[in-house]
């Protein structure tokens, strides 16, 4: 099998050398070279031809995001970031992940040594996964990844409990539900951008750490003609307002009399993810139903696919992205694969989509 050729940048010695031991460590993985710097890096990547490069955010001489605007400009490669876990860390792999960055993972504060040696499976996932993904995506600038926990692999039922039947009644008050993964940051922001002011409210799972998501849901409030906010426990879901879940913690949904509320949860990860699609899509099963259209788009897994279904079968609508426009075709695929979506619809039709179905209910609720 050919391995996975992967240049390091990274101004470290230290990160270098302990990213070189861990690549190295995985027979998929050859670790081709590694550079102090971009300049240096721009003629390794000329004479080593890589399939992946590791990125460090903040190096001498020129800072990653501009190397890789650079570089995504005149030769688009799968690139993962190595960023630091604060709030500038974050906006700045934000950019990073909007200029075609695959995903990115975060360094240790403290004792990087044993701390990159902890995140030893995750380097290499990532790496793996970047190797995977469509240039042709890079090239169109779709939609880029964010971190995915490692923790077993527990269903929605850790969280939510399943209900044997689910009976809700016609009504003009609908919510649209989203999940999203490897990928995702970029998509959402696309499908947010495209929806008016007054859509329906929208929940938003999106796999993302902590220190990430708030400056996250700032990003899409300054993009975005809806209010854009990080979810809290008992907030009201209102028409043109979206609520993403707060990174490390789950988002439901429940109902209470004609209203529907969010709902955090600091359960254990399902599907290795906290915050989990499952567990969002399950939630929205149950109490909007028929009220609800379920939107899977990007991202590497399974999580969402069984929690869509349940939608589907509690009367709600349910998209998924298309393969052709999906960085990673994980998350939407294997919802097609359980025949839970509906339709498969390339990203930019997502929007619009949605805005179809949910006049579609609403001619119905008014003819009913």
């Amino acid at each position: 099998m050919k391995r996975i050729r992967v240049l390091i940048i990274d101004d470290s010695a230290l990160i270098r050398q302990l990213l070189t031991e861990i690549l190295n460590g995985d027979p998929q993985i050859e670790v081709v070279g590694a550079a102090p710097d971009p300049y240096v890096a721009r003629e390794k990547i000329k004479a080593l031809a890589p399939d992946v490069l590791t990125l460090d955010v903040e190096m001498p001489r020129m800072d990653g995001i501009t190397f890789l605007g650079n570089l995504m400009r005149l030769r688009p490669m799968p690139v993962v970031m190595i960023s630091s876990l604060t709030e500038k860390g974050a906006d700045v792999t934000l950019q990073a992940l909007e200029l075609g960055a695959v995903d990115y993972l975060a360094k240790p504060r403290l004792d990087v040594a044993h701390g990159i040696q902890e995140y030893s499976e995750e380097i290499r996932a990532k790496v793996k996964m970047a190797a995977g993904v469509s240039i042709a995506a890079l090239r169109r600038g779709a939609s880029r990844p964010m971190r995915t926990d490692v923790a077993p692999p527990l269903n929605a039922d850790a969280v939510l409990r399943p209900v044997s039947s689910v009976s809700h009644l016609q009504t003009t008050d609908q919510i649209v539900a989203i999940g999203a993964s490897t990928g995702g940051t970029e998509a959402i922001r696309e499908v947010l951008c495209m929806l008016p002011a007054d859509a329906p409210g929208i929940v938003i799972t999106q796999h993302i750490p902590a220190e990430f998501s708030g400056p996250f849901t700032r990003r899409l409030d300054s993009l975005c003609a809806m209010s854009v906010v990080e979810a809290c426990d008992g907030q009201q879901i209102l028409p043109g307002h979206a609520y993403v879940a707060p990174g490390g913690r789950h988002l439901l949904v429940r109902r209470s009399g004609a209203r529907y509320l969010c709902s955090i949860n600091d359960g254990p990860p399902v599907n290795r993810h906290r915050p989990s699609v499952d567990v969002l899509f399950r939630s929205v099963a149950q109490a909007a139903g028929l009220n609800a259209v379920g939107v899977l788009l990007t991202g590497m897994g399974q999580d969402g696919a069984q929690g869509l279904k349940e939608m589907l079968e509690a009367g709600a609508s349910t998209l998924a992205q298309d393969e052709a426009t999906s960085v990673v075709w994980g998350m939407p695929g294997s919802a097609w694969q359980l025949g839970a979506a509906q339709a498969l619809v390339p990203l930019r039709s997502v929007a619009a989509a949605v805005l179809e179905r949910i006049a579609l209910r609403h001619r119905g609720a008014g003819a009913a």
